[in-house]
C-alpha cells in the first residue's frame, strides 16, 4: 500500500490557515480577494476548501496541524462554516461578510470592502 503524497502546502507548527467562500455572488469575490491579501501581508495562508470538502489526505492532514483556522464566509449560508463542520473541524474561528454590513447582491468587491475583511480577518487571526 503506497503512502498518501505529503501536500506542497504541508507546514507545521504556527500554521494559520484561511479558508474562504470564493462562490458566484459579489461577497463571494471579495471573501476570496480578501484571503490572497492576508497571504500576501503573511497573516496566514490561504488553503484549498476544495480539499477539505473532498476529504483529500494531504489537505486535511494539513487542517489538522494548523494552530489557527479562519473561515471567511461571503453570506448568510455559512458554506465554509459548514464544510469544516462537515469534516469534522470544529475549533475555528468564523467572520462573515453579512456581519460586516456586506449584503449579498449589494457589496462591490473593490478596495475599500477588502482591507475591511482583511482588517476584521486580522483581529480574529491575532
Amino acid at each position: 500500500m503506497s503512502e498518501s503524497p505529503k501536500h506542497e502546502c504541508a507546514y507545521g507548527g504556527d500554521l494559520k490557515l484561511i479558508f474562504t467562500c470564493s462562490g458566484a455572488a459579489d461577497v463571494g469575490g471579495v471573501s476570496d480577494q480578501a484571503g490572497r491579501e492576508l497571504t500576501r501581508q503573511g497573516a496566514g495562508k490561504m488553503f484549498c476548501l476544495a480539499g477539505v470538502g473532498g476529504r483529500v489526505p494531504g489537505i486535511m492532514d494539513t487542517t489538522r496541524s494548523a494552530k489557527t483556522i479562519l473561515a471567511i464566509d461571503g453570506c448568510s449560508t455559512h458554506c465554509v462554516k459548514e464544510c469544516l463542520l462537515q469534516a469534522g473541524f470544529t475549533q475555528f474561528e468564523h467572520l462573515s461578510l453579512t456581519e460586516l454590513d456586506m449584503p449579498k447582491g449589494k457589496t462591490e468587491a473593490n478596495t475599500e470592502n477588502i482591507n475591511k475583511v482583511v482588517a476584521a480577518a486580522v483581529a480574529k487571526l491575532a
